[in-house]
C-alpha cells in the first residue's frame, strides 16, 4: 500500500518547536513522526519555510528562527514545493472566488499544483476549497 499523500501546513512544524503542551501539539508531532518514517508522503510550499522561520523568531527570537529554518530545509522525507507564476495565478483566482486569505490560497494552490487532495491544518478555511479534505492535528493525537 502507497503512504497516503498529504500536504502539511506550517502549524505542524510550528507548534511542536514552541512548546505548546496540547492535543494540536501532539498530533503536530506525531505527524512529523508520521512524515519522518515515510507512512505519509508529505508536500509543503516554499512559504512554510518563512511562516515557520517568522514565527519562531518572533516568539524565540532570532538564532532559534534560524535553526529551526536549517532543520526544515533538511526534515527527513519533507518535500517542497515552489511557488511559480501559476501557482499564483490559481491564488489570485482562490482568494477571489473563495475569499481566502492570501497565505492560505497559495497553500492551496501548492496542494492542487501536486494534486493532494489531503491537507493537514487547523486552518478551517481550507475546507472551503472543493474536493479538499481538511485533517486537523487533533486526528493525529491517538
Amino acid at each position: 500500500m502507497l503512504p497516503e499523500l498529504v500536504y502539511v501546513d506550517s502549524n505542524v512544524f510550528i507548534l511542536p518547536v514552541v512548546g505548546e503542551k496540547s492535543d494540536r501539539a501532539a498530533g503536530a508531532v506525531r505527524v512529523l513522526e508520521r512524515i519522518e518514517k515515510g507512512t505519509i508522503t508529505a508536500f509543503t510550499s516554499v512559504l512554510t519555510w518563512d511562516e515557520v522561520v517568522w514565527v519562531v523568531s518572533k516568539l524565540m527570537g532570532e538564532a532559534d528562527g534560524k535553526q529551526v529554518g536549517r532543520k526544515l530545509l533538511t526534515f527527513p522525507g519533507l518535500r517542497f514545493l515552489d511557488v511559480t507564476p501559476s501557482t499564483l495565478a490559481r491564488s489570485q483566482g482562490l482568494c477571489e472566488e473563495l475569499d481566502l486569505r492570501p497565505r492560505d490560497a497559495i497553500h492551496c494552490a501548492s496542494a492542487i499544483s501536486k494534486g493532494i487532495k489531503t491537507v493537514i491544518s487547523d486552518d478551517k478555511d481550507i475546507e472551503k476549497v472543493p474536493g479538499f479534505t481538511r485533517k486537523n492535528l487533533e486526528t493525529f493525537v491517538s
